[in-house]
């Protein structure tokens, strides 16, 4: 793992009346400090994958998202800084107009090409993945959100990098890749929560197992805190984002980081952690998907 990155990781411990009250405390890991655009947990999801590239004769990555996916972008700079290709399969036709993300995808570089929704939905089945070199030659295929046993492996990567042995360890969940990771490298004392940011994301535990081949170090599912679904908010939630960065200087994003630690706030409020609990939330990230909300809607 490059320490040129890692060295900007902090730890910002949050201390209020309610954290008091509850005898807990509370810390937020600053993956999001790591880089603008290799941000979070995206560096070590795709760390693996790029020492394997290097290490071909095609140099090519080749990786999925949609319009605003924060992994492409974090592909794109990775491979531009290790002078690698990039191709983007982008779910959805070419709009008229590229989101601010897609832009600064080809900005970086990368080879988008868009794709029916339909057609993206194949992404999962293998016989998609064997007609892409086809089509594009001879690449190291990234699954989306870098979900497989080596994005896996990857993001076990951050276990390492973690102090003061926490004992929860709270993240939100999109693929469950990082959550996977996580598990991995867990301490049997430690509980790993997991926020999912998708509704009735009833999976998880099925892709924990298949990432890690474990299926009884599970982790506990805080899951009523979608607001909606994925890239979907409330008032509440940006209300919440608000207050939370006057109090901490802490940005959150909307898909993510908020809703965890929305959830995280709120069940310290319900007693679910006992005191003297040392629960660590990791900032994953994502914080250009903020750029999508109408301008004016957060304080920073």
């Amino acid at each position: 793992m490059d320490n040129t990155l890692t060295k900007q990781i902090s730890y910002d411990h949050i201390r209020n009346e309610l954290t008091e009250e509850a005898g807990v405390s509370l810390s937020v890991m600053r993956l999001d400090l790591i880089h603008p655009e290799v941000s979070g947990n995206k560096l070590f999801k795709l760390y693996y994958f790029a020492e394997e590239c290097l290490g071909t004769t095609h140099k090519t990555m080749l990786t999925f998202g949609g319009a605003y996916s924060n992994h492409l972008v974090a592909t794109a700079f990775l491979c531009r800084e290790k002078e690698l290709r990039s191709i983007g399969i982008v779910r959805g036709e070419e709009p008229s107009q590229l989101s601010h993300t897609l832009i600064r995808c080809r900005e970086l570089g990368m080879q988008l090409e868009f794709i029916s929704r339909e057609n993206y939905r194949r992404i999962t089945h293998d016989h998609f993945y064997d007609e892409l070199p086809e089509r594009f030659g001879e690449c190291t295929i990234v699954p989306e959100g870098g979900f497989s046993s080596q994005g896996a492996e990857g993001a076990a990567l951050i276990m390492k990098l973690i102090r003061d042995a926490p004992t929860h360890i709270c993240t939100a969940v999109g693929t469950a890749t990082t959550l996977a990771g996580l598990i991995i490298k867990k301490d049997p004392a430690q509980e790993i929560i997991a926020i999912p940011v998708i509704k009735n994301m009833t999976d998880i535990n099925t892709r924990v197992f298949r990432l890690t081949g474990n299926d009884t170090d599970l982790p506990a599912l805080f899951d009523e805190y979608h607001f909606g679904g994925y890239a979907k908010y409330t008032d509440q939630l940006i209300h919440f984002m608000n207050s939370f960065y006057a109090e901490t200087l802490i940005p959150l994003d909307f898909v993510y980081t908020a809703k965890m630690m929305f959830a995280v706030t709120d069940r310290i409020k319900k007693g679910y952690f006992k005191k003297g609990s040392r629960i660590l939330c990791l900032h994953t990230g994502g914080l250009q998907g903020n750029l999508s909300l109408p301008k004016g809607t957060l304080i920073y």
